[in-house]
């Protein structure tokens, strides 16, 4: 029976599997790690071989360029997908492909979503690439970095490969119309809303394109398009790297002050299903981390969209976020705070358990008074000026300097009152 790995050509194969390429030259968009001077070129013109990792999003070619090079190199060709499989098919892999090297043959063997082997079964791998039983080609959608054991990816040769481009997308849709004898029937408005729903991949690019050469009505326009092939969710998975990369893509366009790209991620988490309070919280934090007392009300803003989200709920509440994302952006920054706290917490670790001065120590007890706990403590408020400009760190530690205020937004009222108060220190310091 075929399988995904097979290269069908029979007339009632999907489109996808028809157009497949038979050749390293048809690979459309992936030229820089297929180009001249590539690892991949090098390895095709020399015959000298290396495992391979391949990592890209769905559709971008992993499973086909892994067979071309078993089909280019002449070695027999072992598919195994890791979601279906587990040790016991790896062992059998193994044993065949000991058979063939006695008969001279050698073995690529290419797992498809590597990834979703556990640790002990990436293990049990090991040996046999480092012996040379196989030449191993993994795919992965996910970051190897966090996916696959340290041992294992330092025995294989990572390539990257790309969402694919407008440009490449447009040259597969050429490609099917030219295989199919007929254009879609579609607008040049819809035709464009095709390849930005395909998000990158090529295969879906290709499944939509054979529902629409099936189309029997007339030619459909975008809106008519998204209700005849329904809208596909963006490729974002709550739990994986999508996650985190689009959750740090906006903090740090609110970090740059760019309320527009930050409005833009915010969106895509939302399209992705991103849960609300989720990104409601990263803006809390946000206001504290990065904007502190540039702005107070920066930490009013965020928790108020939040309340505002709970309140409403969706789809209205996105708007309140939405309105926190833009005032986050425009406020002015400042790490001053998050800063001063970091260094005051390395401090306070630092120090152990030094006692704070006596004359603020409350003394609630007679002997507690005998022994000198609050004498000499002067009442702030008793003061001219509401300030005594007394030392208030451990006697052995003197004063520090944690929090410094930057000139902008609220900090430079502060920086005012700060330099209010040291010239105060100084002068009861010199009477």
């Amino acid at each position: 029976m075929a399988d995904l790995f097979d290269p069908l050509t029979a007339s009632s194969a999907p489109l996808a599997d028809r157009l497949r390429p038979r050749t390293l030259a048809d690979i459309v968009g992936q030229e820089d790690v297929l180009g001249e001077g590539s690892l991949i070129a090098q390895m095709l013109e020399t015959g000298h071989y290396a495992s391979l990792l391949l990592w890209g999003p769905p559709g971008c070619g992993k499973t086909t360029l892994a067979r071309l090079i078993a089909g280019q190199s002449g070695y027999a060709f072992e598919p195994v997908s890791a979601v279906a499989s587990g040790v016991a098919e790896l062992k059998a892999i193994f044993e065949r492909a000991k058979g063939r090297a006695l008969q001279g043959v050698r073995t690529l063997a290419f797992i498809d979503e590597i990834h979703r082997f556990n640790r002990a079964q990436q293990d049990v791998l090991l040996p046999y690439v480092e012996n040379g039983t196989v030449l191993l080609i993994g795919a992965t959608t996910e970051n190897p970095s966090f996916e696959l054991n340290g041992a294992l990816l330092s025995r294989l040769h990572v390539i990257v490969l790309k969402r694919l481009t407008e440009a490449a997308l447009l040259q597969l849709l050429q490609r099917a119309e030219s295989a199919m004898d007929k254009s879609l029937p579609l607008t040049p408005d819809a035709r464009e809303r095709l390849i930005g729903m395909a998000d990158g991949d090529g295969r879906a690019l290709l499944n939509f394109a054979e529902m629409l050469f099936a189309h029997k009505g007339k030619t459909l326009d975008a809106e008519a398009l998204i209700k005849f092939v329904q809208k596909r969710a963006p490729l974002y998975d709550k739990k994986q790297e999508g996650h985190y990369n689009l959750i740090s893509a906006l903090h740090k366009s609110l970090r740059g002050s760019d309320p527009d790209a930050a409005l833009y991620w915010f969106c895509r988490m939302i399209e992705g299903g991103e849960a609300p309070l989720y990104i409601a919280r990263r803006m809390v934090r946000f206001a504290v981390e990065d904007i502190g007392l540039a702005d107070p009300q920066a930490l009013v803003q965020a928790n108020a969209a939040k309340e505002a989200y709970d309140f409403l709920g969706s789809p209205e509440g996105e708007l309140a976020l939405a309105q926190a994302v833009i005032y986050l952006a425009t406020a002015p920054k400042s790490n001053a705070a998050y800063t001063a706290y970091g260094a005051a917490g390395r401090d306070a670790a630092g120090t152990g358990s030094l006692m704070p001065p006596m004359h603020i120590l409350n003394a609630p007890t007679k002997l507690m008074k005998q022994l000198g706990y609050s004498k000499g403590y002067e009442y702030d408020h008793g003061t001219e000026e509401a300030f005594s400009g007394q030392h208030y760190f451990p006697e052995t530690m003197g004063r520090k300097t944690y929090y410094r205020p930057t000139e902008r937004g609220f900090e430079r009222e502060i920086i005012k009152r700060l330099e209010y108060w040291q010239k105060l220190r100084e002068k009861k310091q010199a009477e």
